[in-house]
C-alpha cells in the first residue's frame, strides 16, 4: 500500500505561562494513500494561529488545535470533488483524511480578496468583530473603547464601529500599534506601557465610555470598568489575552473568563451575510486588513510564539 509522508504539531507539554520551547513538537508520520468510499485526502494550504490557543488544556500527545483552509487533493466524495477547498478545524497538519462531515463550503463570494482571509477577518475573527460590535448596540456618537486594538479582532472591530459613526479609541502595547491603529482611523490610541490609560481616556472622554470592547481581560476589564464607564455603559466580554499566558491567573483580582458572554460561533448561520459585507468594504478600501504570513509548515510554532 502506496503511504504519504505528513507532519503534524502536537502539544508535548500543556502551556503554563509563556509558550516555550518544550510545549510543541513538530511529528513526522505517513498516510495510506488508498481512499475508502466517500473519503477525501486534504493538503493544508493556510492555517490559523489564535491567542486562544493558548489556554487550550488537552492530553499531550494530541494534535494541535486551529482552523485550516485545505485543498481535495484525492477524492472519492461526490460532493467534495478534486480541488474544492474548504474550512476544518483538523489543526496543525499538513494532510489528513476525512468522509466531509467535518468540512465547510467557503459559503460567500471571495470575487478578488486573497482567499487567506477566509481565515482572519473574513473567518472566524471577522465574525467574531462583526457580531460582537452588534451586540453592543452601538449608536452613532457613541464613545467606543477596544482593548488590544491593533488585534486580528480589535483591529477590524474599531473600523467597523468607526463607519457607524462612532468614536473609536484603542489601547495597545507598542508605539508601532499606536500608529497603526491611528492609520486605520482610530480617534485615540494609547499605548499602555507608557501611559496611565485611565487617566488618558479621562482626558478625551470626561463624561465616559458608552462601549468597552474588551480582548483584554486581567487588570484592563477591572479597571475600565471602575474607572472609565459611563452608567448604564456596555461592555462586551470577548477575551481575555493578559491571563492567556499568565502562570497565576488568581493574582488578578477580577477575571472576565468567569463571565464571558459572547462566542461567535452563536450567529453561525448568519456568517455568509456579515462576510459578504465586509468584503465589500474590504474591496471599496472602507476596511483596512493586516496580515502576516508565514511561508512553511515549519514555521508554525515561530508564528504561534509572537506575542500579542
Amino acid at each position: 500500500m502506496i503511504k504519504m509522508k505528513a507532519k503534524k504539531w502536537i502539544l508535548s507539554k500543556n502551556f503554563c505561562g509563556q509558550p516555550t520551547e518544550e510545549n510543541l513538537s513538530l511529528v513526522e508520520f505517513e498516510i495510506p494513500e488508498q481512499l475508502k468510499e466517500n473519503e477525501v485526502l486534504l493538503q493544508a494550504v493556510y492555517l490559523s494561529v489564535d491567542p486562544y490557543m493558548k489556554v487550550w488544556k488537552k492530553k499531550e500527545g494530541q494534535t494541535m488545535i486551529g482552523e485550516q483552509l485545505s485543498e481535495v487533493i484525492e477524492s472519492k466524495n461526490p460532493i467534495f470533488p478534486k480541488g474544492t477547498m474548504v474550512l476544518s478545524h483538523a489543526g496543525w497538519i499538513t494532510n489528513y483524511k476525512s468522509k466531509g462531515d467535518d468540512l465547510n463550503f467557503i459559503r460567500f463570494d471571495l470575487g478578488k480578496t486573497p482567499i487567506s482571509y477566509t481565515l482572519g477577518v473574513l473567518g472566524m475573527t471577522g465574525a467574531t468583530a462583526y457580531f460582537g460590535l452588534k451586540k453592543c448596540n452601538p449608536k452613532q456618537g457613541e464613545v467606543f473603547l477596544v482593548s488590544c486594538a491593533a488585534g486580528a479582532v480589535g483591529s477590524i472591530v474599531g473600523q467597523l464601529a468607526k463607519l457607524k459613526g462612532l468614536k473609536v479609541i484603542g489601547l495597545v502595547g507598542s508605539d508601532e500599534k499606536v500608529k497603526f491603529c491611528k492609520d486605520i482611523g482610530f480617534d485615540q490610541v494609547f499605548n499602555y506601557n507608557s501611559c496611565n490609560i485611565n487617566e488618558e481616556i479621562k482626558l478625551v472622554v470626561p463624561d465616559g465610555v458608552d462601549v468597552y470592547f474588551d480582548n483584554a481581560g486581567g487588570t484592563f476589564y477591572s479597571s475600565i470598568i471602575e474607572n472609565n464607564m459611563k452608567n448604564n455603559g456596555r461592555v462586551l466580554v470577548c477575551g481575555s489575552i493578559q491571563t492567556y499566558c499568565c502562570e497565576d491567573p488568581s493574582k488578578y483580582e477580577k477575571d472576565n473568563l468567569s463571565v464571558i458572554d459572547f462566542r461567535s460561533s452563536d450567529y453561525w448561520n448568519d456568517w455568509p451575510k456579515a462576510y459578504n459585507e465586509m468584503n465589500k468594504l474590504i474591496q471599496e478600501g472602507k476596511l483596512i486588513v493586516k496580515e502576516k504570513v508565514y511561508h512553511g509548515f515549519d514555521q508554525m510554532k515561530n508564528a504561534f510564539y509572537v506575542k500579542v
